[in-house]
């Protein structure tokens, strides 16, 4: 491996560590009717988006297992839903354009989507839950409109430092796939 790629994995930690620290101690403070933003799900769908769908895998399970531990939760259930997360941006980066914002927000909105189902049914399927469906509503809809918010206000800073990822981590055959 060498330098440069180094230092992109090295940045994936430390942003994950970032934005670990952001999700316990700022939005804490800033929530909408007590719900937080899930940047973890941001933090996935990019990394799936610009590093492919193997790199969205490894790095969702192993997010997933640290999340899981310092939380305190049951592990396993945030590695396999931010697995999906970085699943879906590898689909996504083959099939659409990252120049566009709007589709970026589209993905944005349905990997939020696809995060907190995907969580709650397995919730329900493993620990038996009672199902809340118009407070799962809620908590959904208000987090995919504050991901949405937050990822309106990023997009600039995803998409330059993406293609700078992209282009170290895939090479320089991206645009080899379009023709």
């Amino acid at each position: 491996m060498n330098m440069k790629k180094f230092l992109i994995h090295l940045s994936l930690i430390l942003a994950f560590i970032f934005i670990y620290l952001l999700q316990s101690i700022f939005f804490t403070n800033f929530t909408i009717a007590g719900i937080k933003p899930n940047l973890f799900v941001i933090l996935m769908l990019f990394i799936g988006l610009y590093t492919g769908r193997s790199m969205g895998i490894i790095y969702g399970i192993i997010y997933g297992v640290l999340i899981d531990l310092w939380i305190g939760k049951n592990i396993g259930i945030t590695s396999v839903c931010l697995a999906l997360v970085g699943i879906v941006g590898g689909i996504f980066d083959k099939n659409f354009s990252k120049d566009s914002r709007i589709i970026i927000i589209f993905i944005g909105a349905l990997s939020t989507v696809l995060y907190e189902t995907a969580v709650y049914i397995l919730q329900i399927i493993l620990f038996n839950i009672n199902v809340e469906v118009l407070s799962f509503i809620k908590i959904l809809l208000i987090e995919t409109i504050y991901n949405i918010l937050i990822l309106v206000i990023l997009y600039p800073l995803i998409r330059n430092s993406g293609y700078e990822i992209e282009s170290e981590i895939k090479g320089d055959k991206i645009l080899t796939r379009y023709f």
